[in-house]
């Protein structure tokens, strides 16, 4: 047989040569369900003749799988940053390197349709939640359905849910720390949208408690700016710190979509980095490198965080018994050119 008339054999025409139905063709390469001895090896008899070699799409159907994922990710704002981004690039390469495709929702906990859809349906084998909020409802409905899910960020109780996370808590405070050692006494804080806030987002919480409790511990002075996700708001955000506090000489920010905005709005004022004011934060590699100095930063792993979150999945959907992993990652401080000593202050 050609290659070509190898390629066009399928499954209905394995049953029909065997004479069986088709359910017995796919239980008998399954094993999903007992077949007899003398059926399964007339089965196998027509499969050799007919150079029958099934796709891992049927295979997998034929387990009752779709081999495909969910990743539900609503946006936080009116668009994706670009850390959001690089987040779903990592899960989607190693899905795909796993054999799985991703299906993206924007399913919310509230929008009843979606989540039919995706998990009443049983459209993926399992699902990845984003952008976690400390009391958030999909973590809750996904428990109740015994769906397997995995969370990139973790509730305010991790405890049974299979989470990765970065520490912003921890990150955060190493930054302050490392202001403090240049000697810098008064520093700020531009964390995510206010909006975010208000909905519980962790990651913002977390990061604004770690800069809070590093300010006490180390004797600082300091204030928090909740700030919008566009260069606009960072360069206002700017405007704001150092009308506030014009003694302010460091900066920490976990803010990169405004990133550009905040160094705009600090040379506007007449501030020089590292010479007047330093900056320092959390970020993704690629937006650390694009300002101008370079800034010193806890690069986000997102690629990394994306395939472990698979990782993590797969565990569940192989084994939903199994006690839930977690990963807190805690990436080391890059140091770059926006940082250094604090100015003397003017005799």
């Amino acid at each position: 047989m050609s290659r070509l008339e190898a390629s066009s054999v399928n499954i209905r025409e394995v049953a029909r040569r065997a004479k069986v139905s088709r359910s017995t063709v796919s239980y008998a390469l399954s094993g999903k369900r007992p077949v007899s001895e003398a059926t399964r090896r007339r089965i196998q008899q027509v499969i050799d003749e007919m150079g029958y070699r099934p796709n891992a799409f049927a295979r997998a159907l034929a387990r009752g799988e779709t081999r495909t994922l969910g990743l539900v990710f609503p946006p936080a704002g009116s668009h994706y940053t670009d850390m959001q981004l690089n987040f779903m690039g990592g899960v989607t390469e190693a899905a795909a390197a796993r054999d799985y495709d991703v299906l993206l929702s924007v399913a919310d906990a509230g929008e009843e349709q979606s989540f039919q859809r995706l998990i009443g349906e049983r459209r993926v084998d399992g699902a990845i939640l984003m952008e976690i909020r400390l009391q958030d409802a999909r973590v809750e409905r996904m428990r109740e359905t015994g769906f397997p899910f995995v969370t990139i960020g973790r509730i305010g109780e991790p405890d049974g849910t299979a989470w990765v996370d970065l520490d912003h808590g921890t990150l955060v405070r190493r930054c302050v720390q490392h202001l403090s050692d240049l000697g810098h006494r008064r520093v700020a804080f531009v964390n995510r949208p206010e909006a975010l806030l208000r909905a519980g987002y962790e990651s913002a919480h977390r990061a604004r408690d770690g800069f809070e409790r590093a300010v006490g511990e180390l004797g600082l002075s300091g204030a928090a700016y909740p700030c919008d996700d566009d260069a606009m708001a960072g360069e206002r955000c700017a405007e704001q710190i150092l009308a506030d506090h014009p003694g302010t000489t460091g900066i920490v920010t976990v803010n990169e979509a405004s990133l550009g905005g905040l160094y705009r709005g600090l040379t506007n004022a007449g501030r020089r980095i590292p010479h007047d004011i330093s900056v320092t934060g959390i970020a993704g590699a690629r937006w650390a490198e694009a300002v101008t100095p370079a800034l010193t930063a806890a690069d986000v792993p997102a690629h990394e965080m994306g395939r472990i979150a698979i990782d993590l999945l797969l565990e569940r959907i192989a084994d939903a018994g199994a006690t839930p992993r977690h990963r807190l990652l805690m990436p080391p401080i890059v140091l770059r050119a926006s940082t250094g000593s604090a100015p003397r202050p003017l005799p």
